[in-house]
């Protein structure tokens, strides 16, 4: 099952807290939707998300795979679609 699929039909998301740790002070965070962006590149090197960190405040940019990208925009995450110029 696809997050698409498990979420279709909702008309609202509940609260939904997604896992995340710090490469810097190595904190393990519960962040909700919208402390996430999620931008979306052409390719997998230019597909990331990013949060600050509610510890250290550094601010964590960390790459995104299908299944990230599937389960972050099902969750409601602000979604960034980037495009190239070329």
């Amino acid at each position: 099952m696809t997050a698409v699929t498990a979420f279709a039909g909702m008309r609202r998301v509940a609260d939904v807290l997604f896992k995340a740790g710090c490469p810097d002070c190595r904190a393990a965070l519960e962040l909700r939707a919208n402390a996430l962006m999620l931008a979306i590149g052409a390719t997998s090197r230019t597909t990331f998300y990013s949060f600050t960190c509610t510890e250290c405040g550094s601010a964590v940019r960390k790459p995104a795979g299908e299944r990230i990208v599937e389960l972050l925009t099902g969750g409601g995450v602000r979604t960034l679609r980037l495009h190239s110029t070329t």
